[in-house]
Protein backbone atom coordinates (compact mmCIF):
# COMPACT_ATOMS: atom_id res chain seq x y z
CA UNK A 1 0.00 0.00 0.00
CA UNK A 2 1.00 3.81 -0.73
CA UNK A 3 0.58 6.27 1.98
CA UNK A 4 0.64 9.90 1.13
CA UNK A 5 1.06 12.81 4.09
CA UNK A 6 1.21 16.59 2.61
CA UNK A 7 -0.67 18.20 5.46
CA UNK A 8 2.11 19.97 7.54
CA UNK A 9 5.26 22.20 6.58
CA UNK A 10 6.87 19.50 5.01
CA UNK A 11 5.53 15.90 3.68
CA UNK A 12 6.23 12.38 2.66
CA UNK A 13 5.19 9.22 0.93
CA UNK A 14 5.77 5.55 2.02
CA UNK A 15 5.30 2.10 0.09
CA UNK A 16 4.25 -0.70 2.86
CA UNK A 17 3.44 -4.49 2.49
CA UNK A 18 0.92 -5.53 4.52
CA UNK A 19 0.21 -9.17 5.55
CA UNK A 20 -3.52 -10.00 6.76
CA UNK A 21 -2.03 -10.36 10.34
CA UNK A 22 -1.27 -6.99 9.90
CA UNK A 23 1.97 -6.60 10.25
CA UNK A 24 4.02 -4.40 8.31
CA UNK A 25 7.07 -4.15 6.33
CA UNK A 26 8.15 -1.06 4.97
CA UNK A 27 9.54 -1.02 1.72
CA UNK A 28 10.59 2.86 1.44
CA UNK A 29 9.54 6.49 2.43
CA UNK A 30 10.80 9.66 0.48
CA UNK A 31 11.06 12.92 2.24
CA UNK A 32 9.08 16.02 0.10
CA UNK A 33 10.14 19.69 1.17
CA UNK A 34 7.24 22.10 1.93
CA UNK A 35 5.86 24.26 -0.54
CA UNK A 36 6.89 22.30 -3.11
CA UNK A 37 4.31 19.55 -3.39
CA UNK A 38 3.08 20.25 -6.34
CA UNK A 39 5.87 19.61 -8.76
CA UNK A 40 7.50 17.24 -6.41
CA UNK A 41 4.96 14.84 -4.95
CA UNK A 42 3.95 12.91 -8.25
CA UNK A 43 7.74 12.36 -8.97
CA UNK A 44 7.99 10.89 -5.88
CA UNK A 45 5.53 8.71 -5.97
CA UNK A 46 6.64 7.28 -9.34
CA UNK A 47 10.37 6.73 -7.54
CA UNK A 48 9.40 5.24 -4.69
CA UNK A 49 7.37 2.47 -7.35
CA UNK A 50 9.64 2.07 -9.24
CA UNK A 51 12.38 1.23 -6.35
CA UNK A 52 9.99 -1.73 -5.39
CA UNK A 53 9.41 -2.79 -9.34
CA UNK A 54 5.90 -1.93 -8.59
CA UNK A 55 3.14 -0.51 -10.75
CA UNK A 56 0.23 1.99 -9.64
CA UNK A 57 -2.22 -1.00 -10.85
CA UNK A 58 -0.56 -3.09 -8.01
CA UNK A 59 -1.63 -1.28 -5.30
CA UNK A 60 -4.09 -2.50 -2.78
CA UNK A 61 -4.85 0.22 -1.17
CA UNK A 62 -3.66 3.81 -1.07
CA UNK A 63 -3.93 5.79 2.51
CA UNK A 64 -4.22 9.62 2.59
CA UNK A 65 -4.17 11.59 4.98
CA UNK A 66 -6.41 14.47 4.76
CA UNK A 67 -5.28 17.08 7.29
CA UNK A 68 -5.53 19.04 9.03
CA UNK A 69 -2.80 21.27 7.66
CA UNK A 70 -2.40 23.80 5.00
CA UNK A 71 -5.25 24.21 2.66
CA UNK A 72 -3.02 24.02 -0.56
CA UNK A 73 -1.21 20.87 0.79
CA UNK A 74 -3.97 19.03 1.56
CA UNK A 75 -5.87 19.43 -1.95
CA UNK A 76 -2.46 18.63 -3.60
CA UNK A 77 -2.14 15.17 -1.71
CA UNK A 78 -5.62 14.60 -2.32
CA UNK A 79 -5.91 15.14 -5.53
CA UNK A 80 -2.59 13.11 -5.95
CA UNK A 81 -4.83 10.49 -3.98
CA UNK A 82 -7.60 10.80 -6.25
CA UNK A 83 -5.53 10.62 -9.64
CA UNK A 84 -3.87 7.24 -8.57
CA UNK A 85 -6.55 5.70 -7.08
CA UNK A 86 -9.52 6.13 -9.98
CA UNK A 87 -8.23 4.48 -13.02
CA UNK A 88 -7.60 1.28 -11.39
CA UNK A 89 -10.25 1.42 -8.87
CA UNK A 90 -7.52 1.17 -5.89
CA UNK A 91 -9.43 1.64 -2.32
CA UNK A 92 -8.46 4.68 -0.11
CA UNK A 93 -8.52 5.12 3.34
CA UNK A 94 -8.55 8.24 4.74
CA UNK A 95 -6.71 9.47 8.44
CA UNK A 96 -6.66 12.65 10.56
CA UNK A 97 -2.80 13.60 11.00
CA UNK A 98 -3.65 14.62 14.20
CA UNK A 99 -4.88 10.66 14.72
CA UNK A 100 -1.76 9.68 13.08
CA UNK A 101 0.12 11.36 15.84
CA UNK A 102 -1.68 10.69 19.01
CA UNK A 103 -1.58 6.71 17.87
CA UNK A 104 2.44 6.91 16.74
CA UNK A 105 2.70 8.65 20.57
CA UNK A 106 0.47 6.43 22.10
CA UNK A 107 -1.51 9.11 23.98
CA UNK A 108 -4.40 10.02 23.40
CA UNK A 109 -3.80 13.74 22.92
CA UNK A 110 -1.94 15.25 20.68
CA UNK A 111 -2.08 19.36 19.26
CA UNK A 112 -0.63 21.00 15.47
CA UNK A 113 0.66 23.84 15.18
CA UNK A 114 -2.53 26.21 13.38
CA UNK A 115 -0.80 29.24 12.97
CA UNK A 116 -2.52 32.55 13.91
CA UNK A 117 -2.02 31.40 17.60
CA UNK A 118 -4.10 28.82 16.94
CA UNK A 119 -3.66 24.82 17.54
CA UNK A 120 -5.36 21.93 15.58
CA UNK A 121 -5.98 19.73 18.80
CA UNK A 122 -6.94 16.11 19.28
CA UNK A 123 -8.54 15.15 22.78
CA UNK A 124 -10.22 11.35 23.18
CA UNK A 125 -10.62 11.48 19.46
CA UNK A 126 -12.40 14.53 19.48
CA UNK A 127 -10.62 17.39 16.90
CA UNK A 128 -11.15 21.09 17.15
CA UNK A 129 -9.32 24.25 16.44
CA UNK A 130 -8.39 26.17 19.78
CA UNK A 131 -6.82 29.01 20.39
CA UNK A 132 -6.34 30.32 24.70
CA UNK A 133 -9.68 31.46 25.16
CA UNK A 134 -10.96 27.97 23.81
CA UNK A 135 -8.55 26.10 25.95
CA UNK A 136 -8.83 27.67 28.90
CA UNK A 137 -12.45 26.53 28.95
CA UNK A 138 -11.73 22.98 28.18
CA UNK A 139 -9.90 20.10 31.16
CA UNK A 140 -6.61 19.71 29.72
CA UNK A 141 -5.33 16.18 29.30
CA UNK A 142 -2.47 14.61 31.64
CA UNK A 143 -0.04 14.33 28.78
CA UNK A 144 -0.92 15.41 25.25
CA UNK A 145 1.65 15.07 22.11
CA UNK A 146 3.12 18.00 20.35
CA UNK A 147 6.01 17.96 17.24
CA UNK A 148 5.91 22.00 16.76
CA UNK A 149 7.73 24.81 19.25
CA UNK A 150 4.31 27.13 18.85
CA UNK A 151 1.99 24.72 19.44
CA UNK A 152 3.70 23.75 22.93
CA UNK A 153 4.60 27.33 23.25
CA UNK A 154 0.42 27.78 22.85
CA UNK A 155 -0.30 24.83 25.25
CA UNK A 156 2.44 25.49 27.83
CA UNK A 157 0.75 29.23 28.50
CA UNK A 158 -2.72 27.80 28.70
CA UNK A 159 -2.36 24.47 29.94
CA UNK A 160 0.38 24.70 32.62
CA UNK A 161 -0.54 21.45 34.06
CA UNK A 162 -0.48 19.28 31.40
CA UNK A 163 3.03 17.10 30.10
CA UNK A 164 3.92 17.78 27.31
CA UNK A 165 5.38 14.64 25.30
CA UNK A 166 7.64 15.80 22.31
CA UNK A 167 7.43 13.29 19.50
CA UNK A 168 8.93 13.40 15.51
CA UNK A 169 6.70 14.79 13.00
CA UNK A 170 4.17 11.97 12.14
CA UNK A 171 5.13 10.65 8.54
CA UNK A 172 3.23 8.53 5.71
CA UNK A 173 4.59 5.26 7.36
CA UNK A 174 3.31 6.05 10.78
CA UNK A 175 -0.27 6.94 8.52
CA UNK A 176 0.44 3.51 6.99
CA UNK A 177 0.37 1.92 10.55
CA UNK A 178 -3.12 3.03 11.99
CA UNK A 179 -4.58 2.88 8.26
CA UNK A 180 -3.78 -1.15 8.62
CA UNK A 181 -6.81 -1.54 10.71
CA UNK A 182 -9.14 0.18 8.40
CA UNK A 183 -7.97 -0.93 5.58
CA UNK A 184 -8.00 -4.97 6.61
CA UNK A 185 -11.99 -4.20 7.51
CA UNK A 186 -12.54 -2.75 3.91
CA UNK A 187 -13.33 0.75 6.22
CA UNK A 188 -12.73 2.48 2.60
CA UNK A 189 -13.40 6.08 1.71
CA UNK A 190 -16.14 7.10 -1.10
CA UNK A 191 -13.46 8.64 -3.41
CA UNK A 192 -16.52 10.72 -4.59
CA UNK A 193 -16.93 12.18 -1.45
CA UNK A 194 -13.27 12.61 0.01
CA UNK A 195 -12.68 15.93 1.07
CA UNK A 196 -9.69 17.93 3.36
CA UNK A 197 -10.33 17.86 7.06
CA UNK A 198 -9.73 21.03 7.75
CA UNK A 199 -10.81 22.50 10.89
CA UNK A 200 -11.04 25.73 9.90
CA UNK A 201 -12.53 27.63 7.02
CA UNK A 202 -9.92 29.11 4.01
CA UNK A 203 -9.86 32.65 4.36
CA UNK A 204 -12.06 33.03 1.03
CA UNK A 205 -14.86 32.03 2.81
CA UNK A 206 -14.18 33.71 5.63
CA UNK A 207 -13.52 37.46 3.87
CA UNK A 208 -16.29 36.33 1.25
CA UNK A 209 -18.60 36.26 4.03
CA UNK A 210 -17.42 39.99 5.37
CA UNK A 211 -17.68 41.32 1.95
CA UNK A 212 -20.92 40.03 1.81
CA UNK A 213 -22.14 41.38 4.88
CA UNK A 214 -20.70 44.48 4.52
CA UNK A 215 -20.97 45.58 0.33
CA UNK A 216 -19.44 48.91 -0.56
Amino acid sequence: MLAIDTCGPTGSVALAQVTEAGSIHLLGQCELAGRTYSATLVAAVANLLASASLRVAQLHAIVAVSGPGSFTGVRVGLSAVKGLAEPSSIPVVAVSRLAVMAHTAAIPAAALDAHRHEIFLCVDGRESLAGAAELAALNPPPNIAVCEDAAAALLAEVWSGAALVRVAEPTAADAIALAVPLILSKSFANLAELDGHYLRRSDAEIFGEKAAAHPA
